[in-house]
């Protein structure tokens, strides 16, 4: 990953994880989403605290556990966060995801892409877990880099919705869509990256 990649992808992680605290840390619960969405928001709102600070707890600490001059000037430190990011963060807030997944708008496309998401944010963060316990670094590293794709889809998510407001397209047929476009091209890409068929990669 080139320097300003990086510089990009923790400045639009940790900006998302700050506006998520203050969102839902400081304002009504649901007062920021759209209205179709707010009644489910309100009625599950233990777990939507779950998902969203879990969730953002894992955006803010990835960027440092990607940083390889941070791995090695403080790797008992990099051990440390890397556990509170999976089991604070991807455990606590993909549980919570899978939850209100079976409760999310956008009828069964906008249920399963999420459900899908959360699962494979769990799934992904279990076999990074397991490979470094089993010591294989190298695995763990790229299962690590493909959980970090669906971490991120918190921020292509709030990317995609804007966009879709801008260009007038209704809520209802939208978000059903960005419920899968969220993460798809994030998990596509990065497996590219990963197999050596970007440039560069």
């Amino acid at each position: 990953m080139t320097h300003n990649y990086y510089s990009l992808m923790a400045f639009l992680s940790v900006g998302v994880a700050l506006y998520a605290v203050v969102a839902y840390g400081f304002l009504p619960l649901g007062v920021l989403v759209h209205p179709d969405m707010r009644e489910s928001f309100q009625a599950h709102y233990l777990w939507v605290y779950a998902h969203i600070f879990g969730s953002a707890l894992a955006l803010a600490i990835g960027p440092t556990q990607f940083s390889a001059r941070f791995r090695g000037w403080r790797p008992q430190v990099h051990r440390w966060l890397g556990q509170t990011y999976l089991l604070a963060g991807v455990v606590v807030g993909g549980l919570a995801g899978l939850f209100l997944a079976a409760h999310a708008f956008g009828g069964v496309p906008g249920k399963l892409g999420f459900a899908i998401l959360a699962t494979l944010w769990l799934y992904t963060g279990i076999r990074a877990f397991t490979a470094i316990r089993a010591r294989d670094v190298q695995s763990h590293r790229r299962w690590m880099i493909r959980n970090y794709s669906l971490t991120f889809a918190a921020v292509t998510l709030r990317l995609l919705l804007p966009s879709a407001v801008a260009l007038r397209i209704p809520f209802e047929l939208a978000y059903p869509i960005i419920a899968w476009l969220c993460w798809v091209p994030n998990l596509a890409l990065t497996e590219m990256a990963l197999r050596g068929r970007l440039g560069g990669g």
